[in-house]
């Protein structure tokens, strides 16, 4: 069994998104970005979406900082576990009420407004409800876990499992005494990347940075207006020598 969960399952979920994205982007470029229902609605699209992608962002920066760097780079530089875990709480549980706040809202958003509703897919509901789950899982790892048992140095099971994941050595009797509120975590991220290729969250290989800004929509000209001729501009000089 934990051969199948830690070892299979994530090869697996890893498998498809790879795939999955090759194969949406050789079949459906057009439909790679994220819809626009920005003028359905626009207030609550733009805090809930600049919340989410702010937060999500440093939650992701959290994750590398703390599952790829290992625990001995922390300690031969000098940051204790002690300090290293405060800081873990205090900007992981930041960034993570603000993408789960981001999310409720881009979800109650799609429920609640009717024009957007109509204009919501199965999948974009689903993809919105595994990223509350998701996040909701990660939050009641980092904030309910550490402040009622304390914090759990997943840095000497989990980390090292995932690096195991990723450079083809994977070691599944690390996750045996792990919390199960983050094994549950870590097996609604991996359902989270397998179904991203086939939602809208593929878009982000195309270019998230754009997301942070999120400024509201602007339309040009598909052509460029044509230059004044001779005639109207001397004449618009003849009026304001006149005037």
């Amino acid at each position: 069994m934990p051969l199948l969960v830690w070892v299979v399952y994530p090869y697996l979920c890893l498998a498809v998104l790879v795939v999955g994205s090759l194969y949406r982007y050789d079949t459906d470029p057009m439909g790679w970005s994220a819809h626009s229902s920005e003028f359905l609605e626009r207030r609550r699209l733009r805090l809930g979406s600049l919340l989410f992608h702010w937060g999500i962002v440093f939650v992701f920066l959290g994750h590398v900082a703390g599952l790829l760097v290992p625990l001995s780079v922390y300690r031969s530089l000098g940051v204790g576990d002690s300090l290293y875990h405060a800081f873990a709480l205090v900007l992981g549980g930041a960034s993570g009420l603000a993408a789960l706040a981001g999310a409720s809202l881009l979800l109650a958003r799609r429920l609640s407004v009717p024009r957007v509703r109509r204009t919501t897919t199965p999948g974009d509901f689903l993809t919105l409800a595994l990223l509350l789950v998701t996040v909701g899982l990660g939050l009641a790892s980092t904030l309910g876990w550490n402040l009622t048992h304390g914090p759990y140095e997943y840095r000497s099971t989990v980390a090292p499992w995932l690096r195991g994941i990723l450079t083809l050595s994977p070691n599944p009797a690390l996750m045996e005494g792990v919390p199960l509120v983050l094994k549950l975590h870590i097996l609604a991220a991996f359902l989270l990347f397998a179904l991203s290729p086939f939602t809208r969250l593929v878009h982000i290989w195309s270019l998230p940075l754009a997301y942070l800004r999120r400024a509201p929509l602007q339309y040009r000209r598909r052509f460029p207006a044509p230059a004044p001729s001779r005639e109207v501009s001397r004449r618009g000089g003849d009026r304001a020598r006149v005037s």
